[in-house]
């Protein structure tokens, strides 16, 4: 969509007012929106939170991420810190330690535990359930909870045995 003002740029910010139960709508390009004194932000900086993030506390040193460079880009962990953005994918490795945490806690997980659809297939689905309770099922035992790891392990093999039976039925027709 074009600027509304200019007519040439494209529009960044997108502005509704209502006046006298009728909508007006106006579309402008950044300059324009300056220009009319509009201080709007077109864009919410996602670089600017992951830096402003990297402050992990006590979970990493400073002294231990100062000496943190990634062999195949030379970034370094300041330079990470300062602009929130990784250099090349060796970074991910090379930053693992400081990323560990700050992705634990954004999100919680490391891995990503996002829904699955709902027209994925039963397959799909089950597979899912089983993997998450074999985490459950690890945890469980880690932290020496016996019986609610039995638990667990009694729903793994009802979910392995259904698997198994649906292969069954499969191959038949």
């Amino acid at each position: 969509m074009t600027c509304n003002a200019c007519g040439q740029n494209e529009a960044t910010i997108h502005l509704t007012e209502i006046l006298n139960d009728q909508m007006i709508e106006v579309h402008l390009c950044e300059g324009c929106a300056e220009q009319k004194g509009s201080d709007f932000k077109t864009h919410f900086d996602f670089n600017k939170l992951l830096a402003s993030l990297t402050d992990l506390g006590a979970e990493v040193t400073t002294e231990q991420t100062g000496k943190i460079v990634c062999p195949s880009c030379g970034m370094s962990y300041e330079d990470f810190a300062r602009t929130g953005r990784l250099g090349c994918a060796v970074c991910y490795q090379s930053f693992e330690k400081v990323l560990i945490p700050l992705v634990k806690r954004l999100q919680r997980e490391i891995r990503h535990t996002g829904k699955i659809p709902a027209q994925a297939p039963d397959e799909v689905k089950s597979r899912e359930e089983l993997r998450d309770l074999h985490e459950r099922l690890q945890k469980c035992i880690g932290s020496e909870s016996f019986e609610e790891a039995a638990k667990i392990r009694d729903q793994i093999r009802v979910l392995e045995e259904q698997e198994k039976k649906g292969k069954r039925k499969r191959k038949k027709t």
